[in-house]
């Protein structure tokens, strides 16, 4: 797998890549920008692109509406009164009204969000509906978890064209997360040093572009300078799965995208992403989406051309 940054077309298609790109050239800082994909009656989603890094200042802003923000790509790190958290692709990112947050990017360039935000009478009302805490979210973060799979994938397909299906998207995923995040009166509070947030961040940077090769855990842990007990202990902590769980949902949202977005055969894409056995490939991609691979791409058919960013 290439990467989540890239597609068959080409990869300055994407607007982070695109962004990057920009920033070398020019030598301008790095920016926040968003790009609003649809919206409506107390509800908006919002494209989120980051071309910060290690060179450039934090980011500090509060979150105006409630939101639930999938990772699309990048890594970054996300401060609020909780403590920090590294979040990674796959990861969604929650935001209370209200609340002040920080960003950074010291361990490497750029992220892109997709963000779905909802006002204050929308979002109590999606709690009371679900039969959660009335709009408090408890956490900060929601690592890559198999109830929010398809979802995302739905979501992460919309970039694509067929906007019109967000706000059903965004409803079922604002309950879903009410329903995991609303009860954990813990929150999320890490216990990884500063340290080892950086050499899992990196590690992920490099994960990102590379999860379709195989990764022995001996051989991530040396790469992050750690034990294999501590870096095993250590990554889950800092990313809220397992090395293997990781690596697995990102081979396997990559095979969604190209399910969608090329023509390629189920086999060609198992083997591209990572996959050397097509039954396994199948049985976890039916576990993940709730679908076969073939089942997935037809419902996917026929999607417009996406709404380009100004340039």
């Amino acid at each position: 797998m290439p990467s989540s940054r890239t597609s068959a077309a080409d990869p300055l298609d994407d607007p982070l890549t695109w962004g990057l790109e920009r920033k070398i050239r020019t030598g301008a800082r790095g920016a926040v920008q968003d790009r609003q994909v649809a919206a409506g009656q107390g509800w908006r989603v919002l494209d989120v692109v980051c071309t910060c890094g290690p060179g450039d200042r934090r980011y500090q802003e509060e979150h105006a509406w409630a939101s639930v923000s999938l990772v699309l790509s990048g890594t970054f790190s996300y401060r609020n009164r909780q403590g920090p958290l590294l979040m990674s692709p796959g990861a969604w990112l929650l935001g209370q009204p209200g609340s002040s947050f920080e960003c950074s990017h010291e361990h490497g360039e750029g992220d892109r969000c997709l963000s779905f935000q909802f006002d204050t009478a929308l979002f109590e009302r999606l709690a009371h509906d679900s039969g959660s805490s009335p709009g408090v979210l408890a956490r900060a973060r929601l690592p890559p978890l198999r109830a929010l799979a398809p979802l995302a994938a739905r979501a992460a397909a919309t970039l694509n064209g067929a906007p019109d299906s967000l706000e059903e998207i965004g409803l079922e995923l604002a309950g879903a997360v009410l329903r995991l995040a609303s009860h954990d009166p813990r929150g999320d509070r890490p216990v990884t040093t500063a340290r080892d947030r950086g050499r899992i961040a990196r590690l992920l940077r490099q994960l990102e572009f590379t999860a379709d090769q195989p990764h022995a855990l001996a051989d991530l842990a040396r790469d992050a300078g750690l034990s294999r007990y501590h870096f095993l202990r250590t990554f889950k902590e800092a990313t809220g799965i397992t090395p293997h769980q990781w690596l697995l949902r990102a081979r396997l949202r990559e095979a969604a995208r190209r399910l969608v977005d090329t023509p390629a055969p189920v086999t060609e894409i198992a083997l591209a992403v990572g996959f050397h056995d097509l039954s396994n490939f199948i049985r976890s991609f039916r576990s993940e989406f709730g679908r076969s691979p073939t089942r997935f791409r037809a419902s996917r058919a026929s999607r417009p051309d996406p709404a380009g960013w100004a340039r």
